[in-house]
């Protein structure tokens, strides 16, 4: 099948800047001498985390429990849950343990963590840090860190084995420099709060760190055991706008159909809209100009002379025309790509990506939804 045979709106996904991602990212945890475990929430893909992971050579990171689930069932069984647990979901984890998952949760609740304690079943528990996201944790120098670590002493199967903190706030720049120190900061505090368990007489084996600039951009990993990243695989315009990535690494995109020439408006109408973009914007505070996506010729994947999706409604995505050419250039019934503002969310609103291999689309992966 040839890409433009495709019915529309559709995920695709080019295998070829896939691998070459993920190569990239493997290079650099190998460089840096610790254990990779990519996060799958963005991709929440079997086949991905396949090839993510070298085939099984390292764990993975996941955002939901019926991710767990999904991926225990295709043979993943190292997992970290990173979404702070709560007790009502205990159970839940628990069954996963009991099917041969070696799943670790994370909580910064030090009520959580006696709830941990006490529950019964073998959990492995990471207390999260907060390295300047400010979006969870706890202060790697703070009490609350040795309250979870109090919690868990007394526990007579629940292990409190590591610490995890992410470097969220390294999106919210756009300089090598500014992520590497970043970088450093974050390390430091996952470091930091694993010596200060250590200390409580908890034997800390996992230190993990990691968001997809940080990972790439850390120059020194010393006292990290792992890197967590998620969006790499794919890469987005949020990821390009901050400058790390180029728009040729950007794997995944929507094929999209022209519907409609408004020329009193001056627009062109596409059937991707809200639902099937998402409304993430977040290339925009260093890209403005790039709306809900980049409009991109189908085949080749190449922007088409600065047209962007400039707004959307439910089905309908907006394409603001200056040049009048560009009606002749994308008639109705033809189509084009667009490239996402932010991976994650776009790819979310699909059950399946077409993989491109070359000029075809030779596969269809399945993907997990939900809660």
């Amino acid at each position: 099948m040839q890409i433009g045979d495709l019915p529309t709106p559709a995920l695709v996904l080019d295998k070829a800047r896939l691998l070459s991602n993920i190569n990239r990212m493997t290079a650099k945890a190998d460089a840096l001498g610790v254990a990779l475990r990519p996060h799958l929430k963005t991709a929440k893909s079997a086949a991905v985390a396949t090839l993510a992971t070298d085939k099984l050579r390292y764990g993975i990171t996941v955002s939901t429990l019926k991710e767990a689930e999904y991926f225990a069932e295709h043979g993943f069984l190292d997992i970290t849950y990173a979404v702070g647990i709560v007790p009502g979901k205990l159970d839940q984890a628990a069954a996963l343990l009991e099917r041969g998952v070696e799943l670790k949760i994370i909580t910064d609740c030090p009520e959580v963590a006696a709830a941990v304690a006490a529950h019964g079943a073998p959990f492995d528990l990471l207390a999260e840090i907060d390295c300047g996201d400010h979006r969870a944790g706890v202060q790697a120098d703070g009490g609350d860190l040795l309250a979870i670590g109090a919690a868990m002493k007394g526990s007579a199967n629940a292990t409190l084995s590591g610490v995890l903190t992410h470097a969220g706030h390294s999106y919210g720049v756009d300089s090598v420099a500014e992520i590497e120190a970043i970088a450093e900061a974050e390390r430091a505090a996952a470091v930091l709060a694993a010596d200060r368990l250590r200390a409580m007489g908890h034997a800390i084996t996992v230190v993990s760190a990691g968001s997809t600039p940080t990972a790439l951009h850390m120059k020194d990993a010393t006292g990290l055991t792992e890197l967590r990243a998620g969006v790499y695989v794919f890469f987005d315009l949020d990821q390009q706008s901050r400058g790390v990535c180029t728009e040729e690494d950007i794997a995944v995109s929507v094929l999209a159909s022209v519907i409609g020439h408004n020329k009193t408006a001056g627009k062109i109408l596409l059937d991707s809209g809200g639902l099937a973009l998402s409304k993430d914007i977040g290339a925009n505070a260093f890209r403005p100009e790039v709306g809900y996506g980049e409009v991109c010729d189908p085949e080749t994947a190449e922007p088409l002379g600065g047209l962007y999706v400039s707004s959307v409604s439910q089905e309908h995505g907006h394409v603001k025309v200056a040049d009048p050419a560009a009606y002749d250039r994308l008639p109705v019934g033809s189509k084009v790509r667009i490239l996402p503002n932010h991976a994650c969310m776009t790819a979310a609103a699909y059950d399946r990506y077409h993989v491109l291999d070359g000029d075809a689309v030779a596969e269809t992966w399945d993907r997990v939804n939900g809660w």
